[in-house]
């Protein structure tokens, strides 16, 4: 039998069996519900219901997760309602803290967040903060830069969502980088400034040139004051690391002087000076300002005109935290201005300008009849304190944030003493501490302050009278020289000397 025959035969033996098994059985009647189903053609089949059966339990289990989830989902909101705010994510530069003022923490949140202000923030070591909240986060603003190689702890208390009376307390750590700075050395093969660690281990030459006169370094740029083979000035512009290099553009052939930068911003300045001041409208001293921005490399730098006129400037500073600089002219005016140099506020004569300290709107500024402290935002001023337990004859003063400054005192050689000159860490209530001294024929040149104010970097002259200085710079300096490190909050013990100079802490050159 074929096989077609075979499958023939079974399925006529199946039909035939249910045939016979309806004749035989008593209750599939022709009214039965059960010959109603077998004689029913448009009811549904198994299949049919087999399915029907499958897509009501999938509804059935999708129902059930639906309203699992939202279980889930309100547990959860009631949870963050009982629990307060928590911390999703942070964003913070633990470097940029260490050397620039302004630095932000950002903590994210859970929930959008009530107002916070300065009094809920709490900073170990103690730090100056401002707050500002948005959404869901709030960011804490840095006065001042942070000291280095150190663990800090952020708490934030009585955090409450918007609509929430539920409170809780923000809590972050971080530790920040040790400090690192660039120094410039100068060569018979050429000039280098070098990055280094404050030890002065492994220094890594960063830029070289046969003719550096000086050097800034701001958070993102480098910027060298340079002769090129010509002898014309030039100010070339790197990244930190030295790479990069390009020029910018400058007023002129005339030598450039008084190179600073500002606190924020990538903005320098600097004075400028006609090389033949018998030209007619020659310019002698004006200042300038120039971005440092890689899209403002084809500006032309800025000249600050001060009642229409070029402002030439003795002695100039950026103020920190505003655009606005401050400047002494040769006629001894001290003058407030904008970058853009309208409208100058004439704050009076003065012989010196100090400085002014990071962070601060407060100039130390030596008139006539003393020396003052000149609040920048109104003009007001008072004596600056005097120091006690400090000997010796007043040199300069830097100052420093809190109302504190190092001052330099140097005493007259006697039957009992060989002098010296000594640097006095004197406190807000004139309160002096002597944190670093020389004596004999060693000089002290220049003193710098570390962005938070924990050291100091001293530039002295050894063996003055045996060391002669190199008159084949515009910026003359001894042909050796050693930057001496110390930590003023360990009295001034000394971390290091090297031997170099212009330390990046520096925001003005050497006079």
């Amino acid at each position: 039998m074929s096989t077609e025959g075979s499958s023939g035969s079974r399925r006529m033996r199946r039909i035939g069996r249910d045939e016979d098994a309806s004749a035989s059985d008593p209750l599939a009647s022709a009214d039965s519900p059960r010959a109603e189903r077998r004689a029913a053609p448009d009811g549904p089949s198994r299949r049919e219901q087999a399915k029907r059966r499958r897509g009501h339990g999938y509804l059935l289990s999708f129902g059930i997760v639906l309203a699992a989830l939202a279980l889930v989902g309100a547990a959860a909101g009631l949870v963050g309602a009982v629990q307060g705010p928590r911390v999703t994510a942070v964003q913070f530069d633990p470097e940029a803290a260490v050397s620039t003022t302004g630095s932000r923490l950002i903590l994210t949140t859970s929930q959008s967040l009530a107002d916070i202000d300065s009094a809920q923030v709490t900073v170990t070591p103690a730090a100056e903060v401002s707050v500002e909240t948005s959404g869901r986060s709030v960011g804490i603003r840095f006065a001042l830069p942070l000291r280095d190689d150190t663990d800090y702890t952020v708490t934030v208390e009585g955090v409450t969502g918007v609509g929430s009376s539920t409170s809780s307390t923000l809590t972050q750590t971080f530790r920040t980088p040790a400090l690192e700075v660039y120094l410039l050395q100068r060569g018979d093969d050429g000039d280098t400034v070098f990055r280094t660690g404050l030890d002065g281990e492994d220094a890594v030459p960063v830029f070289t040139h046969p003719h550096i006169e000086d050097f800034r370094a701001t958070a993102q740029h480098l910027v060298m004051s340079v002769q090129d083979d010509d002898g014309a000035p030039q100010l070339i512009v790197t990244d930190a690391d030295g790479q990069g290099a390009r020029t910018l553009p400058l007023p002129g052939d005339g030598p450039v002087q008084d190179l600073q930068t500002a606190d924020r911003g990538e903005a320098i300045g600097y004075t400028y000076t006609d090389p033949d001041m018998t030209a007619p409208g020659a310019q002698a001293s004006v200042l300038y300002i120039a971005s440092l921005k890689a899209a403002d490399s084809d500006a032309e730098p800025t000249r600050i005109d001060v009642a229409g006129a070029p402002a030439s400037a003795a002695q100039w500073r950026f103020v920190p935290e505003t655009d606005s600089l401050l400047l002494l002219t040769f006629e001894g005016r001290m003058l407030l201005t904008a970058a853009g140099g309208a409208d100058p506020v004439d704050l009076g004569s003065a012989a010196q300008l100090e400085g002014i300290a990071r962070g601060s709107t407060t100039a130390v500024v030596l008139r006539a009849d003393g020396l003052y402290d000149v609040d920048l935002t109104d003009g007001s001023e008072t004596p600056l304190v005097a120091a006690t337990g400090a000997s010796g004859y007043l040199g300069g003063i830097v100052p420093m944030a809190g109302g504190e400054s190092l001052r330099q005192y140097t005493a007259s050689a006697d039957e009992s003493s060989e002098g010296g000159t000594t640097i006095y860490r004197v406190a807000e209530d004139g309160a002096a501490e002597p944190v670093f001294s020389v004596q004999g024929t060693a000089a002290l040149l220049q003193t710098c302050v570390s962005p938070s104010g924990r050291y100091a970097a001293v530039l002295v002259q050894p063996d003055a009278v045996a060391n002669p200085y190199d008159t084949s710079y515009d910026l003359p300096l001894p042909e050796r020289v050693e930057t001496h490190i110390i930590d003023l909050d360990d009295a001034g013990a000394e971390v290091s000397s090297l031997d170099a100079f212009a330390i990046s802490w520096c925001q003005v050159p050497l006079r």
